[in-house]
């Protein structure tokens, strides 16, 4: 069997194996052998390389335009000598002349052979980073190799990925081998292959979460209208229903909390509030502080802000544990929320008020003495 036959069988086996498209390969060869033909042979810019689809043999072409007088004989042919090769050629017809280099078969098959390794590593590469771009902003699952430095090293199936310190969440320690749940930020193309960033610790990795484990959310009866997420500690999201029969907070919570719960078993423990999200900024905020009990809600649109009241009882646990409950309730609703309870808030009043009374003495004293 000669080289050329080989080549177009090894060919067919990769398109085959590989998924890579043989003509692909053939052009890449044939551009490689082009310039090594310039590079060896001179660089005339009428050197043709084609190599045959069928037989893969390898031939070099000069391409010669055919004129009455020939002036320059790399670039011309005399319209005689194009006859005796084709008696249809007129003059200004192209005639293609075989000028392959007696040697050339051994550096077509060298060259071959480079161009294709190299068009093999490409496109195995592009086809890595065209699937997992793909897995851009979801979540994947992965295995703990090792500990690099404080990153710790994941395996994604085809490819790892670094899950570096700062989206990592603050007392999560993985065993290798251990398989875990990862939220792909962003993949980049790069000539070792794509690099993948992941995180523990982005409030979209509990989004997913959700519509993995919960049918109505995954269909879209179910909205999650917002989150706010403190990494390891606790998260509050907002459910909205497309449906008026279907509760959204109940499906997320799902039969005696099975849904929730495998959520946060996922996330180590991680607390997750889930609450009613309404059009109503001052009824969204009153869900948002939950579960402290609220008194009353008054909201400044333009502003982005609201003034909230509750019971005596339960102003440390609207503010929460340094100030988590409130603040995660501003990020999830998007206002400014001040928390007051109802004696903080009678006391305020009750100053407003005599200081207005003290205004309004003033002027009568004012207006007494002017009629004075």
């Amino acid at each position: 069997m000669n080289e050329g036959r080989e080549l177009i069988e090894a060919l067919n086996q990769i398109e085959k194996e590989k998924g890579i498209d043989k003509e692909v390969l053939l052009e890449a060869i044939e551009n490689s052998l082009l310039a090594a033909c310039k590079n060896e042979y001179g660089k005339s810019d009428n050197i043709k390389v084609v190599i045959n689809r069928d037989t893969g043999k390898v031939l070099v072409y000069s391409e010669k335009t055919v004129v009455e007088e020939v002036s320059d004989k790399i670039t011309e042919i005399s319209l005689a000598d194009a006859k005796l090769k084709d008696p249809h050629y007129e003059l200004g017809d192209i005639v293609h002349v075989e000028v392959t280099p007696r040697n050339f078969g051994r550096i077509a098959a060298q060259k071959a052979k480079q161009v294709v390794v190299q068009k093999i590593r490409e496109e195995e590469r592009k086809s890595l980073y065209n699937q997992y771009y793909g897995k851009a902003r979801d979540i994947v699952t992965g295995v703990v190799q090792r500990y690099v430095g404080s990153s710790v090293s994941v395996n994604l199936g085809k490819v790892d990925a670094l899950l570096v310190e700062s989206e990592q969440v603050k007392g999560e320690h993985f065993r290798p081998t251990e398989r875990i749940k990862l939220y792909v930020v962003d993949v980049k193309d790069t000539t070792k292959g794509p690099k993948i960033t992941v995180s523990r610790t982005h409030p979209e990795l509990v989004k997913r979460l959700f519509e993995a484990e919960v049918s109505e959310v995954r269909d879209g009866t179910v909205e999650i209208k917002s989150i706010s997420r403190e990494a390891g500690s606790r998260t509050k999201i907002a459910v909205w229903s497309n449906n008026p029969e279907v509760d959204p907070v109940g499906a997320c919570v799902g039969m005696n909390g099975m849904r929730v719960n495998a959520i946060v078993d996922e996330l180590r423990g991680e607390k997750i509030d889930i609450i009613n999200w309404s059009d109503d900024p001052a009824v969204f905020i009153e869900n948002a502080l939950s579960p402290a009990k609220v008194v009353s809600v008054t909201v400044s649109e333009e502003e982005k802000s609201a003034a909230v009241v509750v019971p005596d009882y339960q102003l440390s646990l609207a503010i929460g544990k340094e100030g988590q409950n409130a603040r995660l309730a501003a990020r999830l609703t998007g206002y400014k929320i001040d928390i007051k309870s109802e004696s903080q808030a009678y006391r305020l009043q009750e100053e407003e008020q005599d200081q207005n009374y003290g205004e309004i003495s003033d002027e009568e004293d004012m207006q007494q003495s002017w009629e004075e």
